[in-house]
């Protein structure tokens, strides 16, 4: 609605501007209650559907009454959301001496005048807060491992089936001597027989990745993968440095809330940035040559997404200390997939605060200037002469002249998720930095990692040829 000069637009009238923000806040409706409506009913009701599905005398009608039965729990639980958000007094009524019906009457006028707007962003900022916890988990420690991955790496399928072969053998020569102590007819001793059927298990565990080896080392996947070792090394490489730009912004920006904001009770939020980051000067600049700015965002996403991916599927899918699924390429349980998927959209609904980290002056007010009044001195004719000049919009902005994204309004309705978002950004340094060092300490990753024990998500059929 602004040109690069600080005036507006000839159309941008008052009624044009207002128009078009409520048009965008309405948009924003419509895309979070999609959102809601996926993580607390759709996801639920097919997750219990499908965990029904797994008892075979269960008919389709009773696997939907039992699915809806758990999902009504969910939007119970949507619904309670929704009402705090609706009636925290984020605003006191300016008569202390009021009575009860009054401050209640006053708590209905600010729901009425926000147009919902508190109750979708306390549902939200909610479901966002568990997206930063899975960030912290999957994302930054996937940002460190996908990286070092690529440029390690998998063993030799060759030199690993070597290995396995000489374990079989000396699993069946330890299977051999304690079967050789009952030749005379004697009974084996307890201990004997539990360290039999330890090795017999063993010996089943290795003949499984016999097979499983036997069938990676043959697969043309495999020799197409070792052609484009080189391709592999040159993203591992892309992707850290740009996991470094992120980190550097990320502990700018974080940085800067420390130095220069009002601490916790204003939810460490500042208005524009002291301390510059790549991304925050980046951002706004690219925005001056449409579409630029929404190419690097989608860029940004999508690391986020694929680092996240690449997170999960090495760590698992956990509740505290209990490991639930494993993600398995062509292997991994409907449920599983289910529970990535609402994993992945609350990580993406954490990216919304999380580019608010890296670029706050492109979040709040992209690339909008507002003119100011100078003095200019001419020493030539000692005279003094007034001119306008474009500046960037700021705190110190007017509110006429600088509107600030709705995205901002979603994100900053309550100070006490802003601060749990910044404390959070902090997890998610520490979690990557140690990710890196773990990454780095660790070898290359087996073809065939996973097949072991208690891989109960393992079948014994061959491995999908993409497993590589």
């Amino acid at each position: 609605m602004k040109n690069q000069n600080g005036t507006f637009k000839d159309w941008a009238n008052a009624n044009v501007s207002r128009r078009i923000e409520d048009t965008v806040l309405y948009g924003y409706y419509t895309l979070y209650s999609v959102i809601l409506f996926c993580v607390f009913l759709w996801i639920p009701f097919v997750y219990f559907y499908y965990e029904e599905k797994d008892d075979d005398d269960t008919g389709k009608c009773t696997q939907i009454k039992t699915a809806f039965k758990y999902t009504f729990g969910f939007v119970v639980i949507c619904a309670l959301l929704l009402l705090v958000g609706a009636f925290v007094p984020l605003n006191l009524p300016d008569n202390k001496n009021s009575t009860e019906w009054e401050k209640v009457k006053f708590l209905f006028e600010e729901l009425g005048s926000s147009h919902g707007l508190a109750a979708l962003s306390f549902s939200i900022s909610s479901l966002t807060l568990i997206g930063m916890l899975a960030a912290i988990i999957y994302t930054a420690y996937g940002m460190s491992a996908l990286p070092l991955n690529l440029i390690k790496g998998t063993r030799s399928a060759a030199y690993e089936r070597l290995e396995n072969t000489e374990d079989i053998e000396e699993v069946e020569q330890h299977i051999q001597a304690i079967k050789s102590k009952s030749k005379d007819g004697r009974p084996l001793p307890a201990r004997d027989k539990r360290a039999l059927k330890q090795f017999e298990e063993r010996l089943r565990t290795l003949r499984k990745r016999e097979r499983h080896l036997e069938f990676i080392e043959n697969s043309w996947w495999t020799k197409f993968c070792g052609a484009l070792r080189p391709l592999k090394i040159i993203w591992g490489i892309f992707f850290i440095l740009v996991a470094l730009l992120f980190i550097i912004s990320l502990f700018l920006s974080n940085l800067d809330k420390a130095l220069h904001s009002a601490g916790i009770d204003s939810g460490f939020i500042i208005f524009g940035a002291n301390l510059s980051n790549p991304l925050n000067m980046l951002l706004p600049v690219l925005q001056t040559v449409f579409p630029l700015d929404y190419v690097l965002i989608t860029i940004i996403i999508m690391y986020f997404i694929f680092t996240s991916m690449a997170g999960i599927r090495n760590i698992g899918i956990w509740f505290f200390w209990i490991r639930l699924y494993k993600i398995r390429r062509g292997r991994t349980r409907p449920q599983a997939l289910l529970f990535l998927c609402m994993i992945l959209l609350l990580i993406v609904l954490h990216t919304s605060y999380m580019i608010y980290s890296l670029a706050p002056q492109y979040v709040m007010y992209g690339s909008q200037n507002y003119l100011i009044e100078s003095n200019i001195t001419y020493d030539a004719h000692k005279g003094n002469s007034t001119l306008s000049v474009p500046k960037r919009c700021g705190a110190d902005a007017p509110e006429d002249q600088c509107t600030v994204t709705r995205t901002y309004l979603f994100l900053h309705k309550f100070w006490f998720f802003s601060a749990a978002y910044y404390f959070g950004n902090w997890a998610f340094l520490g979690v990557f930095v140690i990710g890196l060092i773990v990454s780095c300490c660790k070898g290359k990753k087996s073809v065939i990692e996973g097949v072991d024990e208690d891989d109960s998500d393992l079948s014994d059929e061959e491995p999908s040829v993409y497993s590589v």
